[in-house]
């Protein structure tokens, strides 16, 4: 059996597609050839494949073609999560059926999910996006209240007690992120130059440490790249790249969005949708979200600094591994002038008022 590649060049043999029918067939999915497999673009180095088999069509999604050692187990927990959300109001990709079983693709697990109907709008904007400023920020609004809707979801009525480690979650934040920030200093080539504000910054998150906190489910990676829009109207049609979520403080998924909210200072892009122009200012983010939560906002602040903080960390590992060959050196550089971006971002929180 073989599948029609539906994009010019593309080597659909990174997936056994007789193998993933025969495990369709198995499961009692609708049969018939597989056809017009393209891959679909996003910010993950997970492979995504849609194709079309009996009346439907299906989104493949599995770890990238080389692996990393836990990339197996983040996709396993990513499936289990979006599984036991489909229930739920919260916009997520419906799961379908996953594969947990290494040996059925030879090298991965991967899962199905139904394809979402909508685009990402920092990279496209539709004829309704584009009327004016007033549905752009409904736009951003909505972004605020799908999180708030994730954040006010039971884990462990969903059965996700058990995932991730949500104790001492907060505590170990800034230790850990400082251990992998002097990890890169290992990689041949790295500079090792000391980043501005780091210790500064570590200072003020350590003595400020929210001590009352309630665990939920966190996505890990909430930012406007990472949405779906529906393509006639403001709504956030699907949350996407569910690969860091975890057990921990959903409010550091709010953090994440007004880390990386596009307000025109250049730290952080915000693609088609910023330069667009209408989107809300950080304070109705805020509002938006603790209009639909019964999590104390009180310290709204010192999470949007971590998440500066920790994004910074994360996006220099890129940085330094461009030395070393493992990344193309204009990423990198782009990725470190972010880093620096996120860093003032975070001097800028922790001197002033995060709602601005």
């Amino acid at each position: 059996m073989s599948a029609e590649a539906g994009a010019a060049g593309f080597d659909t043999s990174v997936v056994d597609f007789a193998a993933v029918a025969a495990w369709m067939d198995n499961l009692g999915l609708p049969g018939g050839p597989i056809r017009n497999v393209r891959p679909l673009a996003g910010g993950t180095q997970n492979v995504m494949l849609r194709f079309d088999r009996g009346d439907g069509s299906y989104v493949l999604r599995r770890p990238p073609v080389h692996q990393r050692p836990k990339s197996g187990d983040a996709l396993r927990k990513e499936a289990r999560v979006l599984a036991a959300l489909r229930p739920t109001p919260v916009r997520a990709p419906r799961v379908i059926a996953a594969c947990m079983d290494e040996t059925v693709l030879g090298d991965a697990v991967f899962y199905l999910m139904e394809p979402v109907d909508g685009v990402n709008p920092t990279t496209e904007l539709t004829a309704a996006h584009q009327e004016g400023p007033e549905i752009r920020h409904e736009m951003g609004l909505d972004a605020a209240i799908a999180l708030a809707e994730l954040g006010a979801t039971d884990h462990v009525a969903l059965g996700l007690a058990d995932v991730g480690h949500p104790d001492g979650f907060l505590d170990r934040q800034v230790p850990q992120w400082l251990r992998h920030l002097a990890s890169y200093r290992e990689i041949k080539g790295y500079p090792g130059q000391d980043l501005p504000h780091i210790d500064q910054t570590a200072r003020w998150l350590t003595e400020r440490l929210p001590r009352a906190w309630r665990p939920g489910i966190m996505h890990g990676d909430y930012h406007l790249a990472n949405l779906m829009y529906e393509t006639a109207g403001p709504r956030v049609a699907a949350i996407v790249d569910w690969e860091m979520c975890t057990i921990g403080d959903p409010l550091l998924d709010l953090g994440w969005l007004l880390a990386t909210w596009p307000d025109g200072d250049g730290a952080m892009p915000g693609g088609k949708l910023a330069d667009a122009g209408g989107l809300p200012a950080r304070g109705e983010l805020i509002d938006a979200y603790g209009a639909r939560s019964s999590r104390d906002l009180s310290a709204i602040g010192w999470y949007a600094v971590l998440a500066c903080f920790k994004l910074g960390i994360v996006l220099e590992g890129t940085y330094g591994r461009a030395f070393a060959g493992l990344a193309p050196r204009e990423v990198g550089d782009r990725l470190h002038a972010t880093t620096l971006g996120l860093l003032e971002r975070a001097r800028a929180f922790m001197d002033g008022d995060v709602r601005a």
